[in-house]
């Protein structure tokens, strides 16, 4: 969205003509790489580029894919649930300016961006053990152009641990709250913010968590109103949706 408005600016101070920027708008909206269709519109569309999902992808085709999108003009590629190994092929790709974040399976082609969003988005876990789903939340943010707050391992366990930090939660513009076991984290948290909470359940818990069930249902049913829920170990979800409010 920002290019279109940077193309509209420059056909009102006279630097564009009007049929060039017609050009660049109308330039092909996917480029075809045979095995993927890069969608190179999406920012126009939603203000934001498309995301590489690693997984079931081979390094070769998510080199070619970010390759092709940094050649387009896209500044910075997020490539999500990326292991350890197919990393290690884009890391030897020096004009990729390449990095991995293994905590979280992220890989990032090009510079983070600077924040733009209205406020802070605060990242809360309930336990160490919730940092990787986390940090896949944090990253996207940031890839998105958002300042974040990490608060992690703050859990109803030990809740004078989130209490603490009541100041963080009371200023945030956003909040997502990630949590396994029973997932009560999301419905604290929702009962001390004024703006909008989002709830991640995870994977993490001992055989009656049913692998995030528990939680997802618990957090589905919170009684804290503001509070939304995206799928089991989805923090890049919750990150996008939460940058998206950030920006509004």
């Amino acid at each position: 969205m920002d290019d279109i408005k940077e193309i509209l600016m420059n056909v009102k101070e006279g630097k564009l003509s009007v049929e060039d920027a017609l050009l660049s708008i109308k330039k092909e909206p996917f480029q075809d790489l045979d095995f993927a269709k890069i969608d190179l519109h999406r920012n126009i569309r939603q203000g934001a580029a498309e995301v590489v999902y690693g997984a079931g992808k081979t390094a070769d085709q998510i080199l070619k894919i970010c390759s092709a999108m940094r050649a387009k003009g896209q500044e910075t590629v997020l490539v999500t649930r990326l292991n350890k190994e197919k990393a290690e092929v884009l890391l030897k790709e020096k004009d990729l300016d390449f990095k991995y974040y293994e905590n979280a399976e992220i890989g990032i082609a090009g510079p983070l961006p600077a924040p733009n969003g209205k406020g802070k988005i605060v990242i809360a876990t309930g336990g160490t053990s919730d940092m990787k789903v986390a940090e896949e939340a944090a990253l996207t943010c940031e890839v998105f152009g958002n300042e974040v707050t990490r608060l992690y391992d703050v859990g109803v366990a030990g809740l004078h641990r989130l209490l603490a930090h009541l100041d963080e939660i009371m200023s945030a513009r956003v909040i997502v709250a990630i949590a396994g076991m029973e997932g009560a984290l999301a419905s604290v948290i929702g009962g001390l913010a004024d703006c909008p909470v989002i709830a991640v359940p995870t994977s993490v818990g001992y055989g009656a968590n049913f692998g995030g069930l528990s939680a997802l249902l618990s957090m589905l049913n919170s009684c804290a109103s503001g509070v939304s829920v995206v799928n089991i170990d989805n923090g890049f979800g919750a990150g996008f949706l939460a940058s998206r409010i950030n920006h509004l």
